[in-house]
């Protein structure tokens, strides 16, 4: 018999159904069993004058452990979960469990130590089940524009950008590095004439970074356009992806991000709000009282960015906020630049940027003049190579998925977002 999942077995219909024992109580007449898969749960009734055979195969059998079973889904009144139950008439035990070493009230690192037992929680599934959402949500969006999504390499053979927060590797003789980011490899591809490309991949940051929003490996959603004529056209289609992609989230788990994290998903419009970086200090210290010293407002401090939610939810009404114009010593050496400013953004989410866009410098000579005067040599050679035989005006920008999941569930951290976590001191499960 082929098993089908709880939410989709019909009524008084001869059904095999199976997943873990999520509660188990054993009373002196009945054994009633919490069975949970997938898609929900539904309560086995086991009478144990009735169904000896059944209940004595229930024997040291806890809450973790797996069940299949075979029966029939009959309306019951008194029973509180959904007003049904399901008489079994075949009892299979897949796998004993052993009690559980964590719970609700563990704390995250020990809970991180047994993680696909945190996983099995309704509140964590639904975290991946939403991310899901929200990836398959961006893919679809960007095939509607006619995107090609690609795979870059991960070992690279020169430390990619700066040559500093990456993983060397042993490969054969020589040396190898962990790719920080597909910014290169999509640029090769705008090189090659493939016009609009986005990639779902992993990145590595060697960085001993301890904050609630930093990990070393996390999932990277980054996209390239071609034939753009400013860094605004970047940032108008990361408008529609979010748009997009948060509408879809919110039609489709909406109740949920509300009786679940308590957190509303409020769908922005458009167009983002946008201020530049020398005018939200003003603003920030007219408004609040915030002050840094000069030499910090080249780029966002940590309380600058939390600050500016509060001010773009004051004065534009938005939770996302553009910040744009910010001088060239704080940026990549591929950043276009016109007039020394940077021709590139950050957009800030809930007070927590979730990406750097700009357009890039696709003119060989000014790109080879702009990594020299950062102290970049060999390591860019290669990457220096995709420009020298031609190569559109381009752009584009990097959406970390986890760190886009955190702020849109309210978690408290990295941690609780990404599948299994990687931090300075964690490389386990």
């Amino acid at each position: 018999m082929i098993r089908q999942q709880i939410s989709k077995i019909e009524e008084n219909k001869e059904t095999k159904i199976a997943g873990f024992i999520d509660t188990i109580r054993n009373t002196k007449y009945m054994i009633f069993i919490m069975l949970r898969d997938k898609s929900g749960k539904i309560q086995v009734s086991v009478d144990k004058a009735k169904q000896e055979t059944l209940a004595n195969k229930l024997t040291g059998v806890i809450a973790g452990s797996v069940l299949s079973v075979v029966g029939n889904k009959v309306k019951n009144d008194f029973v509180k979960a959904g007003g049904v139950e399901f008489i079994p008439t075949e009892i299979t035990v897949e796998s004993v469990a052993e009690a559980s070493p964590i719970d609700e009230t563990s704390l995250i690192d020990q809970r991180l130590n047994f993680r696909w037992l945190d996983l099995r929680s309704e509140k964590n599934s639904l975290v991946f089940q939403i991310q899901s959402e929200l990836t398959r949500a961006m893919r679809e969006f960007l095939s509607q524009k006619d995107f090609t999504e690609i795979h870059s390499p991960k070992l690279i053979g020169a430390a990619s950008e700066s040559g500093s927060e990456v993983f060397e590797v042993k490969y054969f003789d020589t040396k190898a590095y962990l790719s920080q980011s597909p910014q290169f490899y999509k640029q090769m591809a705008m090189a090659s004439g493939f016009e609009r490309i986005f990639e779902v991949g992993p990145v590595f940051r060697a960085e001993s970074s301890f904050t609630s929003r930093h990990s070393t490996e996390f999932t990277g959603f980054d996209l390239e356009l071609s034939y753009i004529d400013s860094f605004y056209d970047v940032m108008k289609l990361e408008e529609e992806l979010l748009v997009y992609a948060l509408s879809k989230v919110k039609n489709k788990f909406g109740n949920e991000l509300m009786n679940v994290f308590g957190k509303e998903l409020v769908v922005p419009d458009k167009p983002f709000p946008i201020i530049k970086l020398k005018d939200l200090y003003d603003e920030l210290e007219k408004r609040y009282g915030y002050t840094v010293p000069e030499k910090e407002k080249n780029d966002l401090t940590t309380d600058a960015e939390k600050l500016s939610f509060k001010l773009s939810q004051e004065v534009f009404g938005s939770e996302f906020l553009f910040v744009t114009d910010y001088p060239k010593d704080k940026r990549a050496f591929y950043h276009m630049r016109k007039d020394g400013v940077l021709q590139g953004y950050d957009l800030i989410w809930r007070g927590v940027e979730i990406t750097t866009g700009a357009q890039r410098e696709h003119r060989y000579e000014q790109l080879k003049a702009q990594a020299k005067e950062k102290g970049l040599g060999k390591d860019v050679e290669f990457y220096l190579e995709f420009f020298k035989y031609g190569c559109p005006p381009h752009g584009g920008f990097g959406l970390g998925l986890d760190r886009l999941t955190m702020l849109l569930l309210g978690l408290p951290s990295l941690k609780e977002a990404e599948f299994i976590f990687r931090g300075p001191t964690r490389i386990n499960p």
